[in-house]
């Protein structure tokens, strides 16, 4: 096996596959990356348990002499790489234990793996692909992966819900505290299905997909799903287990709507809950929402040891319907209004107890639900 190609080509693959490298393994040859060098490409492979990347290359700065497969130590393999500071690398293997690299007057030797010991990795591609371009993914994993859960107790609330129907495409993502939900349209043609991606597999593939401007193609397995653009495959495993109806606790009737500047909002309660107490379990900042009778609204937080914040905010539109007081975690509220293009946010309150909804002026298609907190 000996080959050539421009150092910065073979970075920008190895720091796409890199993030198929598991962080800790009890099969050695998966800390390596699968090399498998043909005539005219390269094809670069690495799995963990949740997810497997492969990447083709068949730049034109490639210069192959002879083919061959190897599995190179991955984290070695990479930290190489962006250490060298030539413009080109030439790789050979010396009696398929020895990696060599050449970069002007550098060369690292590193010993390597059989190929034939790495696990096979099917990708599969079955059945007709929904396609979507890389921009509309990523905005499906920005307003819905952050409010899955972190924790383990509900292992079906640490990815987001995927579900085809009606010609819909629900894209939800809950903690039981809050609740994000972007829908999009999606032909008929396609049969429905329901399946939870594993949230740090969507963190991974929206990484991957910095830079990628072109349609993405989604194909869908009975445990796994892969997504295929550019010269690179991303595959997941799914979650196992049934994922809550969550369409049943978004209330319908909101008799107090209040139209806020999003901006403003949130600069707000990011400074009130400067000084909010920390709630002992889970500590978050609780932070209360008041509107007066003159329907300014007041964001406050009181804390018994440190001392008292209070703004006041104009809603960008007159306000109509009763008086509402209502205390929230400030980081469900701060996040959700993060995930959001719009300018303008209306909160629609249900009641004093029961959860408010955030929409935006430019994000028809999505919605945040938040939980309020009961406070003596």
């Amino acid at each position: 096996m000996v080959f050539s190609i421009n150092q910065d080509v073979l970075l920008d693959t190895l720091n796409v596959i890199q993030r198929g490298l598991p962080v800790k393994t009890p099969l050695p040859v998966l800390n390596g990356i699968k090399l498998e060098v043909f005539d005219d490409h390269l094809v670069f492979t690495a799995s963990n348990t949740d997810i497997a990347i492969q990447t083709i290359v068949s730049d034109e700065s490639l210069e192959i002499t002879s083919p061959g497969k190897v599995v190179v130590p991955g984290r070695y393999f990479i930290e190489i790489m962006r250490k060298i500071v030539s413009s080109r690398v030439e790789i050979s293997l010396i009696e398929n234990k020895v990696m060599v690299i050449k970069a002007d007057r550098s060369e690292f030797k590193l010993r390597v793996m059989e190929a034939e010991d790495y696990p096979d990795v099917d990708f599969l591609d079955m059945g007709q692909p929904i396609v979507m371009d890389a921009m509309t993914l990523k905005a499906i994993i920005k307003e819905t992966n952050y409010a899955t859960s972190q924790y383990e107790k509900r292992p079906i609330l640490t990815g987001v819900n995927l579900k085809h129907e009606d010609g819909k495409l629900y894209c939800v993502a809950t903690d039981s505290y809050r609740l994000s939900q972007k829908v999009l349209p999606l032909s008929d043609e396609f049969e429905p299905f329901n399946i939870v991606i594993p949230n740090r597999s969507f963190d991974e593939l929206n990484r991957t997909l910095d830079n990628i401007h072109e349609d993405v193609s989604m194909h869908i397995s009975a445990n796994k799903v892969l997504f295929k653009f550019k010269n690179i495959l991303f595959q997941t495993r799914l979650l196992d287990g049934v994922y809550p109806d969550t369409l049943r606790i978004i209330p319908k009737e909101f008799p107090i709507i209040v139209k806020f500047n999003k901006d403003e909002l949130l600069k707000a309660v990011e400074r009130v809950s400067v000084l909010s107490p920390r709630e002992k379990d889970n500590n978050y900042n609780i932070v209360k929402l008041n509107i007066r009778p003159d329907y300014i609204v007041e964001v406050s937080s009181t804390n018994n040891e440190v001392g008292d914040a209070v703004e006041e905010i104009v809603p960008v539109e007159d306000v109509f319907g009763p008086m509402i007081k209502i205390a929230f975690n400030s980081k469900n509220l701060t996040d959700a209004l993060k995930a959001f293009n719009s300018t303008e946010i209306s909160i629609n309150f249900a009641g004093e107890i029961k959860p408010f909804v955030l929409k935006g002026n430019l994000d028809p298609d999505m919605l945040h639900l938040i939980l309020p907190l009961r406070i003596e």
